[in-house]
């Protein structure tokens, strides 16, 4: 799973050095898919349930599963979550980080800096016989604290095998709750958090997620191994 792991850590950071006012997302997508594969890998959202693109792009006020496209382009002043997968010697690994088109506005640079850190503060707390409900107690906690919401819909989850496994990992709820962290689990902690209301509505392509609001949206996420010495990032990319 590390090498899924840096895999996908790596497809974000290609993302991040190629994201460029004026491009498509569609050839965001290309350069996404062209990393993981130029390094063995297969993108795990490719044909996923019959999703058609190697990344969901999501920008602005789309929250997830944002569909790649030919026309959407991106300008200054936008926000972009992509969200990755690679899928290589049977294991998966699921990453996802929002970027900035050259300089946003303070609203939106502030939802995005409370997200992220929301994601570091719940790793720290993951650790041997805590429960998932404690790191959704400080991923909501820390949002709705500086004036942001919290998706409910859509939550983080067990990584391994299958992109999508048990337990499901919620950003929101109460400390002590939930099934304990075990040694050997694996995890993808993934804060969505919204700039208004966090209520969100599916578009009739059964992907695209926007805010009900219109207003912006975040998403930052790190496959996480469950160890005896500590949490460690799988999808952190190697320095």
């Amino acid at each position: 799973m590390r090498k899924a792991g840096q895999i996908t850590g790596g497809a974000l950071v290609c993302a991040g050095k190629n994201i460029a006012e004026g491009m498509s997302t569609y050839d965001l997508d290309r350069i996404i898919h062209d990393y993981i594969t130029s390094h063995g890998a297969r993108p795990s959202f490719l044909h996923y349930s019959g999703y058609p693109a190697s990344a969901c792009i999501s920008v602005n006020d789309t929250v997830i599963h944002g569909i790649p496209s030919k026309t959407e382009r991106l300008k200054k002043g936008d926000i972009v979550s992509v969200d990755v997968g690679a899928y290589i010697d049977g294991y998966h690994g699921d990453s996802a980080k929002t970027f900035r088109v050259g300089e946003v506005s303070e609203a939106a640079d502030r939802l995005m800096r409370s997200t992220e850190e929301s994601l570091y503060e719940a790793i720290k707390t993951a650790e041997i016989g805590m429960r998932i409900g404690d790191l959704s107690a400080v991923i909501q906690k820390y949002n709705e604290s500086r004036g942001f919401s919290v998706v409910r819909q859509y939550v983080g989850h067990g990584v391994g095998r299958e992109l999508h496994e048990d337990p499901e990992v919620p950003n929101f709820g109460k400390a002590g709750h939930g099934p304990r962290l075990i040694a050997g689990m694996v995890i993808a902690i993934e804060p969505m958090i919204n700039q208004g209301s966090p209520e969100v509505k599916v578009l009739s392509d059964g992907w695209t997620v926007k805010t009900v609001d219109g207003g912006l949206s975040a998403h930052f996420e790190h496959t996480v191994a469950i160890t005896p010495s500590g949490v460690v990032i799988l999808t952190q990319p190697e320095e």
